[in-house]
């Protein structure tokens, strides 16, 4: 059952098929969607991570600047790719909002989870293994669980199937 309505089309750009087919989305377009999305994300992520440590800042502190930079940082890398096809700002935010909110909340769910989790990780210190091991292991594992949820939000022309119409 296809689920594309109308009213999701953003700028009147359009899903140039060949990117999703009536019965699925590839897991390598997924993967790809992910890994695009993962890269905005670990840049905030570990920015977040290594100035909250650095910083001495509680836990949760760095927690919630890790995801608030992954936010940032995620949406900023769709927007460059938006604005080099000559949107308008305004535009590009709202496409990297559609295509990018769901994806990069699962992605940091799963990531500050993790590292959270890993006994003693967060209070690791920069020059800890333990640090490093559990942040790429936490990124990792938020690319595993996010790239179904990426796979079938672009076989609903929605995340990143919004980007692709304007590449």
């Amino acid at each position: 059952m296809d689920h594309h309505a109308p009213g999701h089309e953003h700028g009147g750009a359009h899903d140039h098929s060949g990117h999703t087919t009536r019965g699925g989305t590839s897991w390598r377009m997924a993967a790809q969607a992910t890994l695009h999305c993962l890269t905005g994300c670990a840049i905030g992520e570990v920015l977040g991570m290594v100035i909250g440590t650095a910083a001495g800042l509680h836990n949760g502190a760095t927690v919630a600047l890790s995801i608030a930079l992954a936010f940032v940082f995620g949406y900023a890398l769709t927007m460059r790719g938006v604005l080099r096809a000559g949107v308008p700002v305004r535009q590009a935010l709202k496409v990297a909002l559609a295509a990018d909110t769901l994806s990069i909340a699962v992605m940091e769910i799963i990531d500050n989870t993790a590292m959270v989790s890993i006994p003693g990780a967060m209070d690791a210190g920069l020059a800890n293994a333990l640090f490093w091991v559990s942040l790429a292991g936490s990124l990792a594992l938020a690319f595993v669980i996010t790239t179904p949820v990426n796979r079938w939000m672009i076989g609903r022309g929605k995340g990143h199937a919004v980007v692709r119409a304007y590449h």
